[in-house]
């Protein structure tokens, strides 16, 4: 049997996701100039990634940073605010803007390709926003409710062309207002107004539950977004945030319906980006959280196995980026099984955390 190689998977992975925006780019010479420069020092960061993997040292592709736990929203299911309620976990002291540069700084000079900035809502965060900027080795998608933009931020985004705003939507006006508040819809449309009139590349993110599966894969959603000069979808799998909301996850035959439905997207003419997450693990030998090809790093500095999962025995605080990587309980994790575990829903550490508790108390399963 051919032994699976994760870091050459994972590059050519990353590659295929850069043509993917640079087709989405397409019709804008700014954005398509800045993402033809960012592909060519693609080679630079693999080689770096690679290196590296022959040293013994994996480094992940992507990065995940809630550089926030602020929002001014209070949606349904948020896990954000679910884990802010939990004993424990609440956020005491967020980074400040020079810490979260010097993580920035470090994840590019390990090869570090993207890093989707989070939250809470990430854009009350605007200083962090433009130290992100400065760092044009990395691609930050900032995952939005999209309700806080404005002419000041256009500017900013239009500036800095590795800042892409993800829009948050649930499907249509009915759905999105529904989880995210009354009006909602229609300020998000307004931003993409904006968007679209500043010339300014986004996509949006969708929390795919069973309830609104077929909307959004299904045409008229699509055909509304791409109107509105939408130029990708993140579809992300709902993960419940109690046990009430389990029965909104995707199961396994949902989950080749989604599947089947974005690569037939994929093998169309459509110049819309469509990405999924976590989509097939199977071919990717596993979860890709705590740090196989990504982890989190909470509004505090601590690094998680992934934002489904916030437990944390590493602070950036007190070590380099690098070094968080090796992480006991990261370890653990890669090396439990536990990563590669039947699960259902969206995240295989959601579904058995109170292994991955067990193992940072220091268990071996």
């Amino acid at each position: 049997m051919e032994t699976f190689r994760l870091e050459e998977y994972l590059s050519n992975g990353v590659e295929q996701m850069i043509k993917g925006i640079l087709k989405a780019s397409a019709g804008n010479p700014r954005e398509s100039l800045f993402m033809v420069q960012y592909a060519r020092g693609g080679r630079k960061r693999r080689e770096l990634r690679r290196k590296r993997e022959e040293e013994g040292v994996h480094i992940p592709p992507f990065l995940i940073a809630s550089i926030t736990n602020q929002c001014n929203l209070n949606c349904k299911g948020c896990y954000a605010r679910e884990n802010e309620k939990r004993e424990g976990f609440r956020v005491k002291r967020m980074l400040t803007v020079k810490e979260w540069g010097s993580i920035f700084e470090e994840a590019q000079k390990l090869g570090v390709g993207f890093v989707l900035l989070a939250g809470g809502e990430p854009m009350t965060r605007r200083d962090v926003l433009r130290e992100a900027g400065e760092y044009k080795g990395i691609l930050f998608p900032v995952f939005t409710n999209g309700t806080l933009f404005d002419k000041d931020y256009a500017k900013l985004f239009g500036i800095h062309k590795n800042l892409i705003p993800i829009l948050s939507v649930e499907g249509g006006e009915g759905r999105t207002d529904d989880r995210r508040g009354g009006g909602i819809y229609r300020r998000v449309q307004r931003t993409m107004e904006l968007l679209q009139n500043s010339r300014i590349l986004f996509g949006a993110s969708v929390t795919v539950t069973k309830e609104n599966l077929e909307e959004v894969t299904g045409e008229n959603f699509l055909k509304e977004l791409r109107t509105r000069g939408c130029k990708g979808i993140i579809y992300v799998e709902y993960v419940p945030v109690d046990r009430k909301s389990a029965s909104l996850a995707l199961e396994e035959r949902d989950r080749q319906y989604m599947n089947s439905r974005i690569q037939r997207l994929r093998n169309g003419q459509d110049e819309m980006l469509y990405i999924s997450f976590p989509g097939d693990e199977k071919s990717s030998g596993g979860c890709l959280a705590a740090g196989r090809g990504f982890f989190h790093i909470n509004a505090a500095g601590n690094a998680e196995p992934c934002p489904f999962s916030p437990f944390s025995d590493t602070s950036l605080l007190d070590m380099s980026l690098e070094d968080a990587l090796h992480s006991p309980l990261f370890r653990k994790l890669q090396t439990s099984g536990l990563l590669t575990a039947p699960h259902e829903g969206g995240c295989v550490l959601y579904q058995h955390e109170e292994k991955v508790e067990n193992l940072l108390k220091g268990g071996s399963r």
